[in-house]
């Protein structure tokens, strides 16, 4: 059963791949670098940096800070992240700047007096916000690994603030989504609505309080915005709005550099994310599981593919639920996670021709996390490479500003567990590891990925989506090794999702064909249609697919994902 197709789904995923390789673009092919990011104006920041000899990690840095200007839902200085570096000589590290709970947080801080949690206090406002992590990440990387001055690579984004942008449509949808909240908070409403109305195509958006913090933070570094007339008008701003954060949250802030998750998948090799993140952890477990079926035998959307897909996302998403958090707070056993002999046992329990139960594997409680974070991926001309993911959690935070700053606060406090101990609606409890504590940062799914062949980077890439995101960079991983798609081919493919609880899997439109539908329905599975989801930025360095031939002497291959109506993949 393991090495068959099942009926004729394996003649639907070659239709289907047929179909959407032809529709997929060419990737975009270059020499010397590429960056690719979720929004045009910030790519092409990057490629200047590249372009003057600065280094991937000097690129990522202006990224960071002109996506805080142009993308102003994800991209951020009051929000958090994560930046997994493979450099050139073979060297790896990993950058958590994640948000961290105040000192005044408490475990029960989001409850009503019968142990509820009340809605919204979590996700609006100054109480939903986490100790903000971004400057410092920005400025620890571009100390430690950089090579150009911060002036130089913050200036971009300050002439972006002061003399504003022409939005596109995609901006203006993004800004769309957020008018009532902005309507109700007149220092959000001031930077984010014209006169009271949302922008339009066409239009400018200047922020020049923005720019005024930025040139702070390019005139003392990170004392510019955790001290100084910035710090001051966050604790303000904080203590006006009932929030928690004071001057001394902000002055202990400090990134932690840890060693990233390392695991093996057939021939390649697997960089990514540690705890705090959940993501690396999850993809290494989910790989070793899939790497003992052979899924290009069984052909990309084949039923048993799938089946095997979604079971592999299943485990890892119950012990993510229940064994991964911020690790100066919880043990957590990721040798042993990540081994392949556990994932042999995994096996053992996948049935070949039945789904399985979620609430067979284990107790935990189901992901909670916003969706709306932003990734970047890049290279440059001397093989580093950078995958970095950010975010304020849900679009544009809490939607909170301190005035007179123009930075948009985060309401990552929403990722903690918010009720540990309490029974949730499918009747399990979830436990501690992800509970407010003050200082920890709360778990996360962002997954910067970098793979490597030979120990040469072959594959860098990530994404925004909240939980999806793990499954995300799953399939995309599948769908270049396995598979054999380019890169466009990879990041357009339609995807699953399935988090463990509640028990279904979520499909994009054609992810699964009618005749693979009924198979694994009749196997047990449930399923709900999703509206696409995810904004992946990646690159394949050699040839625009793995093993493939390179075009003319280019060596980097940029996918940018056209889900979410912005963003660009440009190299030089």
């Amino acid at each position: 059963m393991k090495g068959a197709c099942i009926r004729v789904a394996c003649v639907w995923s070659l239709v289907v791949g047929s179909v959407a390789n032809a529709a997929s673009p060419t990737p975009v092919a270059a020499e010397k670098g590429m960056v690719v990011s979720a929004q045009h104006l910030a790519t092409k920041v990057g490629i200047d940096i590249l372009k003057r000899g600065g280094s991937a990690i000097d690129a990522a840095v202006a990224v960071g800070y002109a996506l805080a200007v142009v993308y102003p839902a994800a991209g951020n200085l009051g929000g958090g992240g994560f930046m997994t570096i493979r450099f050139g000589d073979g060297r790896k590290t990993f950058l958590d700047f994640r948000e961290k709970a105040p000192r005044a947080a408490s475990r029960d801080m989001y409850l009503d007096k019968d142990g509820n949690v009340i809605k919204g206090l979590s996700t609006i406002g100054w109480l939903a916000v986490g100790v903000p992590g971004t400057v410092s990440g920005l400025e620890y990387a571009r100390k430690k690994y950089g090579t150009m001055t911060l002036a130089a690579l913050i200036e971009p984004a300050i002439e972006l603030a002061e003399e504003g942008f022409t939005l596109q449509q995609g901006d203006v949808d993004m800004l769309a989504t957020a008018t009532e909240d902005f309507s109700r908070l007149p220092a959000t409403g001031e930077i984010f609505l014209d006169k009271g109305l949302p922008f339009v195509a066409g239009q400018r958006l200047v922020q020049r309080d923005l720019a005024g913090t930025l040139r702070s933070i390019r005139e003392q570094g990170v004392d510019g915005f955790y001290r100084g007339k910035t710090g001051a008008a966050i604790v303000k701003a904080a203590r006006a709005g009932g929030g928690i954060i004071d001057q001394e949250d902000l002055d202990r802030y400090e990134t932690r550099e840890l060693a990233p998750v390392e695991c093996d998948y057939r021939s390649y090799h697997v960089i990514s994310a540690p705890p705090p993140s959940s993501g690396g952890v999850a993809i290494c477990e989910m790989l070793n599981i899939l790497e003992g079926y052979q899924l290009r035998e069984l052909g990309w959307g084949s039923a048993q593919a799938l089946h095997y897909e979604i079971e592999a996302m299943r485990h890892a998403f119950a012990d993510r639920s229940s064994l991964l958090g911020d690790p100066d707070f919880v043990s957590i056993p990721i040798r042993e996670l990540i081994d392949k002999r556990y994932a042999a046992k995994i096996r053992d329990a996948i049935k070949p021709d039945k789904a399985g139960i979620s609430g067979d594997i284990r107790q935990g409680v189901a992901p909670h996390e916003g969706s709306n974070t932003t990734h970047f991926s890049i290279i440059d001309d001397a093989g580093n490479a950078v995958s970095m993911t950010y975010t304020l959690n849900d679009w544009f935070g809490a939607r909170v500003v301190a005035s007179g700053t123009g930075v948009l606060m985060n309401d990552e406090m929403d990722d903690f567990t918010p009720n540990p101990g309490v029974a949730n609606v499918d009747g399990f409890v979830p436990g501690d590891a992800n509970a407010i504590a003050p200082g920890k940062a709360p778990r996360s799914s962002m997954t910067p990925t970098i793979i490597t062949l030979d120990d040469k980077p072959v594959l860098i890439l990530g994404t925004p989506g909240g939980a999806r995101i793990i499954t995300t960079v799953l399939q995309t991983i599948l769908n270049v090794v396995d598979f054999q798609m380019n890169v466009q081919e990879a990041v357009d493919a339609p995807r699953i999702h399935q988090q463990w609880l509640p028990d279904v899997t979520n499909t994009e439109r054609y992810a699964v064909s009618p005749d693979a539908r009924r198979v694994l329905e009749s196997m047990g599975y449930r399923f709900e249609d999703s509206p696409p989801a995810n904004h992946v930025s990646a690159i394949i360095v050699g040839a625009p697919s793995l093993g493939g031939m390179a075009i003319a002497r280019n060596r980097f291959y940029g996918a940018n994902d056209p889900r979410g109506g912005t963003g660009l993949a440009l190299g030089y």
